[in-house]
């Protein structure tokens, strides 16, 4: 092992510190790992020692889980490499990478698969919970890009998983967590997109809301796959819009201005990857935060209006579809695929007095909507129920592969799938 960072080592509050500022754990050691053969050692090391082990890449969890209080947070981001072959268009990603790693690499070559919206989100989490981006109505979501995992098992032992090697991890991974193991490389397949993206948004006033909403929702019924439509609650106003990437656009925009009264319109041409960087946090990790999320097979218009009734508090909608629903449900992990929207709400704010009251806030919001909806995404669940993310036949699936690998739950710090009862640790 090349680095171990125990406190008052130089880097070790760096490498504690993650996105949400509410976390400040403080692990017994930080195993700071460089390869492959480098996790497998520490994975072995932090069993003998019979610490709580963390992996750590981008830090964007929500709940912090990568940081275990008192145990071995396995940090993955010294291993961060990107190869691109643009033949194959396909990219070979280091466990540890960050989505603008990722993208930066492969747009060299004006290629790139899904990724998410943030580009200091690490490949690893979003794309071992599935991985929504403005790419998926058009090439899937990021686990279904994966041709092939290399994964560090909780003996330490070193395994593929693809469609023709280990099939049912393979399945597992994809969409099922970090349930399973760390993932130290993937390999993705590429997409030709060229460089072009167009961001557009239209905002209207509030008193106008609930007609905008409902033409937007007609309108994405028939919106072409290379548009992912939006829609966000804040500030006393509604906003509609589409992400288009590729060459072309335009066309949506008429549909769009009739929609109601615009107080304000965006229709930006950019490049992919400054789309990939705009909702970075520029202020770094200085928030305390916190979300719930839903999904939405359908958004009948009482959902619209319960969507509308509380314009104090922040809430956005992204439009699935397109080839994330032409994947058969059976291929893999991730679940819900006939999922029509995935609905966010969430704040930040600085001061911990106001922990309780924005938490609360948010909670009996999401709680409103939640006659609606229907599943949820893995990667925003936090105190939320597994069960939330898979139905009952696909959850005892992933038991019985949990139970396969990591009958002892090594790998607990994620949204986790907890092995067959007896096998696992007290």
């Amino acid at each position: 092992m090349t680095e171990m960072l125990r406190s008052g080592d130089a880097g070790y509050d760096e490498a504690r510190t993650v996105w949400n500022a509410m976390i400040d754990r403080r692990p017994a050691v930080v195993v700071r790992c460089s390869s492959t053969a480098e996790v497998a050692e520490a994975v072995r090391y932090g069993r003998a020692q019979e610490l709580e082990i963390a992996v750590r890449c981008g830090g964007h969890n929500i709940a912090g889980l990568a940081v275990p209080d008192g145990g071995l947070m396995i940090d993955l981001t010294p291993m961060n490499a990107v190869h691109v072959d643009p033949e194959q268009k396909r990219a070979w990603v280091q466990g540890g990478a960050l989505l603008g790693e990722l993208d930066r690499a492969a747009q060299e070559y004006g290629l790139a698969t899904t990724a998410g919206n943030v580009s200091h989100t690490g490949v690893g989490g979003l794309t071992l919970g599935g991985g929504m981006g403005w790419l998926a109505r058009r090439f899937g979501l990021a686990c279904d890009n994966v041709i092939s995992y290399q994964v560090v098992t909780a003996d330490g032992d070193v395994v593929t998983a693809s469609a023709d090697e280990n099939a049912e991890l393979f399945w597992g991974l994809r969409g099922g967590g970090g349930n399973f193991g760390i993932v130290t490389s993937f390999e993705f397949q590429l997409h030709e997109i060229g460089t072009r993206a167009l961001i557009v948004e239209f905002t209207y006033p509030m008193s106008a809301g609930f007609e905008v909403l409902r033409g937007w929702r007609e309108l994405n019924a028939q919106a072409p796959r290379e548009a992912t439509f939006t829609a966000s609650i804040a500030n006393g106003s509604v906003t509609v819009g589409y992400v288009w990437v590729g060459e072309g656009g335009f066309d949506l925009l008429p549909a769009f201005r009739a929609l109601g009264p615009v107080t304000d319109e965006l229709v930006e041409e950019t490049t992919y990857l400054k789309l990939q960087t705009r909702d970075d946090s520029v202020q770094g990790h200085r928030y305390r935060r916190y979300w719930k999320g839903h999904y939405f097979k359908s958004l009948p218009d009482e959902a619209l209006r319960a969507l509308l009734a509380n314009p104090g508090v922040g809430a956005s909608l992204q439009a699935y579809g397109g080839a994330i629903a032409d994947v058969p449900d059976a291929d893999a992990a991730f679940s819900h695929r006939d999922t029509l929207f995935e609905f966010v709400t969430a704040t930040r704010w600085e001061d911990p007095s106001e922990d309780a009251a924005k938490i609360g806030m948010l909670r009996e919001y999401a709680a409103t909507l939640a006659p609606y909806a229907d599943g949820a995404y893995l990667n925003t669940l936090n105190e939320d129920p597994i069960q939330r993310a898979f139905p009952p036949a696909k959850l005892e699936r992933l038991i019985a592969l949990k139970t396969a690998y990591d009958p002892e739950n090594v790998f607990h710090l994620n949204q986790n799938i907890k092995p067959a009862r007896g096998m696992m640790v007290v």
